[in-house]
């Protein structure tokens, strides 16, 4: 059953299914579902297929959206699903000031010479040249991370160190290749929720230091990436640079950080990874995790844990860890 959580805005969009039915596309208002695969004359069998049409369905979805006759139904009775399947996900490291100078801190190696004020200050400066350069650091992973917003995460028997990173991710609308700046969030559909989970033990390649991160092996194991619940639309959501990101584990709140805080905004981002890359439609950038991991705290993940994750007007995600059985 799902949680009940009005996000901002007259509506938003979803993943849903009643028992033992196929998954529909579905627009949120008022705590009820109205099932588009029904009720768009074109039959859209998944929500990018929405988002695919963006421009043309978005006028339609807002008088939905006020017609209390249509056949709703109540969120309650119904399972959510991470909102979107996108095919490529683009996700920003070291993107937000206080967070790199934290993990900085806690990897120093013990023969490092500086105090922790001369290793904040360095990297300080390190992180203020990169905003100046417009250095923004992206990498790829994989869709079949994507778990739904109250699923189950399984950590993995070889992952030694599970951590969250909970993430403002943006939602793409059309195609976009080398924009502007000032044109990028005209390609963004809306914003959700991501929880990037990382394992630290395996970031940096042991076996040899000089080939760096391993992003494969840290971060793309199966349910990796809960998300959603919601797609709130970007008209709903005032600046996505000033929205509060908080996680909470069994209670205790971890993370609790505004998007103020970020090097680089979802317009930089987006512009930035369209230099190289075509971004498509229902493809997520992740703008990277504010200060307040477990590696922060010295608390990892284990066996039980409940992550509640939440951004200012984009719902609550809930989701329980669960270790996998290594026999």
């Amino acid at each position: 059953m799902a949680t009940l959580a009005q996000p901002a805005g007259p509506f938003a969009l979803g993943t849903f299914s009643a028992p033992d039915r196929e998954p529909f596309p579905g627009l949120l208002a008022r705590e009820r579902v109205l099932d588009l695969s029904r009720a768009l004359d074109w039959a859209p069998t998944g929500l990018r297929a929405v988002v695919e049409r963006w421009e043309e369905t978005l006028p339609v979805l807002y008088a939905l959206a006020d017609d209390v006759a249509l056949d709703w139904q109540p969120l309650a009775g119904l399972r959510v699903h991470a909102p979107v399947e996108p095919r490529q996900i683009f996700q920003s490291g070291a993107n937000y000031r206080q967070h790199v100078i934290d993990l900085e801190v806690a990897h120093r190696s013990p023969d490092d010479p500086r105090t922790v004020e001369e290793a904040r200050a360095e990297i300080a400066a390190v992180m203020d040249r990169r905003a100046a350069e417009d250095l923004p650091y992206v990498f790829i992973g994989l869709p079949s991370t994507i778990a739904g917003p109250y699923d189950d995460v399984v950590l993995p028997a070889w992952a030694e160190q599970p951590d969250w990173e909970l993430e403002l991710a943006a939602v793409i609308a059309r195609p976009a290749y080398r924009v502007t700046i000032e044109e990028a969030l005209e390609f963004v559909a809306g914003y959700t929720i991501a929880n990037d989970l990382t394992d630290r033990a395996s970031v940096f390649r042991r076996d040899m230091k000089a080939i760096g991160t391993d992003w494969l092996r840290c971060k793309n194991a199966p349910g990796f990436t809960p998300l959603g619940p919601w797609l709130v639309p970007a008209a709903s959501i005032a600046d996505p640079g000033d929205l509060r990101v908080t996680l909470k584990l069994n209670g205790d709140t971890m993370q609790d950080e505004s998007t103020k805080d970020m090097l680089f905004g979802v317009a930089r981002l987006v512009s930035y990874i369209s230099r190289t890359a075509q971004l498509l439609p229902g493809d997520l950038v992740l703008t990277g995790g504010p200060a307040g991991n477990g590696i922060h705290w010295g608390r990892l993940l284990r066996d039980g844990d409940v992550m509640e994750g939440s951004v200012t007007g984009l719902g609550v995600q809930r989701t329980r860890c669960v270790t996998e059985d290594a026999s």
